[in-house]
């Protein structure tokens, strides 16, 4: 699988920077969790990373090959949204038409026993329930419709994964399952997974490394450990005992 590194990237909304020349190398089949306060810049890295959005300067290397010119769609990357962006048109699963769950295997040329397989595995590990695949997403719950987009990209197997706050809508219960199939299916895929959270329980449960963001900067990345035993500065002391 790909590594992911990041040079000097910046980007500006006008006069507002998001991004100032930050750096960074995710590793191979690493889960790295972005940690953060809210404007700090982590969902606007996502997005670069993803295609959304193009960096002002610097450059994104996927496996090794810069990827600044490719654009979304054809990354090998799968985005998890904190608004869900389902297609309101379409069923969570139908598995003679185009759905949720079927579209990203159908364009795929999966076959129909296949996809009902994959679906229904995928479904069955994030607490997705058969009964919500005839439904549309206007008719599902803020937690059910997380559950949707988190098996959506989960049918594919792509180089990275990146995830923005893909449990924020889960009860404790579910939030716990989740989490443990998400860091299960990322080692069984061997996937290179960049995850954005604010909850710290998620982020020292999940994470081979922590990166600690500030103002569009990255202010230090390690292990839980590290970071406690050496903290860059007293914004990560603080942060870490959020």
């Amino acid at each position: 699988m790909s590594d992911l590194r990041l040079e000097g990237i910046t980007k500006r909304f006008g006069k507002v920077t998001a991004i100032d020349n930050l750096s960074l190398r995710i590793r191979a089949r690493e889960f790295l969790v972005l940690v953060g306060a809210s404007g700090c810049g982590k969902t606007t890295l996502l997005r670069i990373v993803a295609g959304l959005e193009r960096p002002d300067s610097g450059e994104i290397y996927m496996g090794g090959e810069c990827v600044n010119l490719i654009p979304v769609g054809k990354r090998n990357v799968q985005m998890i949204f904190q608004s869900y962006a389902l297609w309101p048109h379409m069923k969570v699963f139908d598995e003679r038409k185009y759905s949720n769950l079927g579209f990203p295997l159908k364009i795929r040329n999966w076959t129909p026993d296949s996809i009902m397989a994959r679906v229904q595995e995928v479904a069955r590990r994030v607490g997705l329930e058969n009964t919500l695949f005839s439904r549309q997403p206007d008719t599902l719950s803020a937690g059910q419709k997380q559950r949707v987009a988190l098996s959506r990209a989960l049918t594919t197997a792509p180089q990275i994964f990146l995830m923005d706050e893909p449990m924020a809508n889960l009860d404790p219960p579910s939030r716990a399952r989740v989490r443990h199939e998400i860091k299960k299916l990322h080692r069984e895929m061997g996937t290179t997974t960049l995850f954005v959270t604010h909850n710290m329980t998620d982020a020292f449960e999940m994470a081979d490394r922590m990166a600690i963001m500030r103002d569009g900067h990255l202010v230090q990345l390690g292990t839980e450990e590290e970071l406690r035993r050496a903290p860059a500065d007293q914004y990560v002391v603080d942060f870490l005992h959020s």
